[in-house]
């Protein structure tokens, strides 16, 4: 397919949000450099239609590294031996959330692998008490898939929004990266449930992962317009030295990137993470992030200690960074391409808070 072709197609995407699996196909095998440089472009100036130059912080608590599931390429997959393994305890988190908030964020991101030693009451509690100590702060869960009224339970104890990579929309890719007790429909039905309960939703899916396809990727796109979701988190596939997916390649940052123009051309107003995997993949990955569309970090307010054992994927960037020191760092790195850190809940702006 000739690059007019393919350019005529992001032409189309930035004017309908829109492209049908085959055109996605298209899309995807006709990157060039300069391709990519036209859709950053563009994305650039949907990304200031709605956010300006505002950069969102969430500032992210890793609450344990036990994990119930096993899939094949995580790090914290139940079947790991080799990983010390650690949960914080409720202190522990409100005291991360507390410096988060002294530091600016005004959103926490209680994060952790799928582990059944806290009861859905202990998260609603938590939930709750930092919602109660700083009301304009909104709260972030991303703790996996759970049923319904688990979902609910926590969304009336005052969480805000939810993260919920679907990781492929495949289900056939999606048996290549998991286990037969995981499901990509169950994952799926989550998302739905988590939209009709009333979070601020967040979908999202890894590039380059193994086995994946430019049709994978397609019904990844596909599957993303069809949700809606209000944000998107997306990152390179990166190996972990103690998963079956060990000697597999990375995913390409350059195609990561790509896809963060992509996204934001067809969900303009999305809230679109530059990730931890990309600023690991690439030096300058977020800054790259944030100028490919990208409007939201992710800095860790995680206790020193414990952050290298939260290892999905080897060699995670800010390991060893007070969160202070994260928070400088960002700052500057931002101001250096021309954006500003916000101190701001940074919603989705279709949400009224």
């Amino acid at each position: 397919m000739s690059d007019r072709s393919v350019l005529n197609l992001i032409d189309k995407l930035n004017k309908e949000h829109a492209l049908d699996k085959e055109e996605w196909i298209q899309v995807i095998d006709g990157y060039t450099p300069e391709i990519a440089a036209n859709v950053f472009e563009k994305a650039r100036v949907w990304q200031e239609k709605y956010y300006g130059k505002q950069i969102f912080v969430r500032g992210l608590i890793e609450m344990t590294n036990y994990c119930k599931n096993d899939c094949y390429y995580c790090g914290i997959r139940r079947s790991n031996r080799n990983i010390e393994r650690y949960r914080l305890t409720p202190d522990e988190i409100r005291e991360c959330a507390d410096l988060g908030y002294e530091l600016g964020y005004r959103t926490i991101v209680l994060q952790g692998g799928e582990d059944p030693y806290y009861s859905d009451d202990d998260i609603a509690d938590l939930v709750k008490t930092i919602k109660e100590a700083h009301p304009d702060c909104a709260v972030t869960l991303s703790l996996g898939e759970r049923e319904f009224d688990t979902y609910k339970k926590w969304y009336d104890a005052g969480a805000d929004r939810y993260l919920l990579r679907h990781e492929t929309a495949n289900f056939e890719h999606y048996r290549m990266l998991h286990p037969e007790s995981l499901s990509a429909a169950h994952r799926q039905e989550c998302l739905r449930n988590l939209k009709k309960i009333g979070y601020q939703t967040g979908a999202g899916f890894m590039v380059g992962a193994p086995g994946q396809t430019s049709e994978h990727l397609a019904e990844d796109m596909v599957f993303l317009k069809e949700l809606e979701p209000e944000m998107v988190g997306i990152g390179p596939f990166l190996p972990h030295h103690d998963t079956p997916f060990a000697d597999e390649k990375p995913g390409s940052t350059k195609m990561t990137l790509y896809f963060l123009g992509l996204i934001r051309l067809m969900l303009p107003d999305v809230l679109l993470p530059a990730t931890t995997a990309l600023g690991t993949a690439d030096p300058l990955g977020r800054e790259k992030g944030v100028q490919a569309g990208a409007n939201v970090v992710m800095p860790n307010l995680s206790p020193t200690d414990v952050r290298k054992k939260y290892a999905l994927y080897d060699n995670k960037i800010c390991t060893g960074d007070e969160a202070a020191e994260c928070k400088n760092c960002l700052q500057m790195r931002m101001r250096s391409i021309g954006y500003e850190v916000v101190a701001s809940r940074g919603d989705h702006c279709g949400v009224v808070s």
